[in-house]
């Protein structure tokens, strides 16, 4: 039987990293350290959750960071095909959101950047999908009843979050983060990328 063939495609990248456990908690005592020296943080798409101000892209452990998740953002411009030998990914911005019980996130999307990312420090069970939104403006007008939602015809798909898991996906793309539903802090980091001539 023939498959479809599938024109324009959403790709959303989903990497675990090994040997996470260091980093994670090198950035747990940094985001903590923020939070505690700004308990108000700011409000951008969190409900109820605290976010923090971008952070200084200087900063050692960002730049232990950065290093650390390098293979991934490497991965996606190898999968797109992008042109590595004049253009490179600079990270724009970076930032943590820390979710306790009944926090969440609106669906936003980022604009002025090419991929965004999201990488988990803390991820307990139950503490928030994030959801991914069909980006294509037809289906809206036309979306017949399913047996059981899948790949081709659902318009709406979520990402359990995992420590350690490195997700990334166009910066178009709207998404949202469910309630935690713990006790316990969804601690994420997020940034932008945009792919530029070198």
């Amino acid at each position: 039987m023939t498959k479809p063939n599938l024109l324009f495609p959403t790709p959303v990248w989903t990497i675990q990293l090994e040997n996470y456990n260091d980093v994670n908690e090198q950035m747990y005592d940094y985001i903590k350290l923020k939070q505690k020296n700004d308990k108000i943080g700011i409000s951008k798409s969190n409900v109820k959750g605290w976010h923090s101000e971008d952070f200084n892209l200087t900063d050692k452990e960002i730049q232990n960071f950065i290093s650390f998740i390098l293979p991934g953002i490497e991965q996606v411009m190898n999968d797109m095909n992008w042109e590595k030998e004049k253009q490179i990914a600079k990270i724009n911005n970076m930032w943590a959101i820390i979710n306790t019980g009944g926090s969440a996130n609106l669906r936003h999307q980022h604009g002025n950047s090419t991929v965004s990312g999201a990488y988990y420090v803390r991820a307990p069970i139950n503490s928030g999908d994030i959801v991914f939104y069909d980006p294509r403006p037809a289906p809206i007008f036309s979306h017949p009843n399913v047996s059981n939602p899948n790949l081709l015809n659902a318009q709406v798909n979520g990402i359990s979050p995992k420590e350690g898991a490195l997700v990334l996906f166009p910066s178009f793309l709207d998404h949202s983060v469910n309630e935690n539903l713990s006790n316990e802090e969804r601690i994420v980091i997020s940034f932008n990328i945009k792919i530029q001539i070198k």
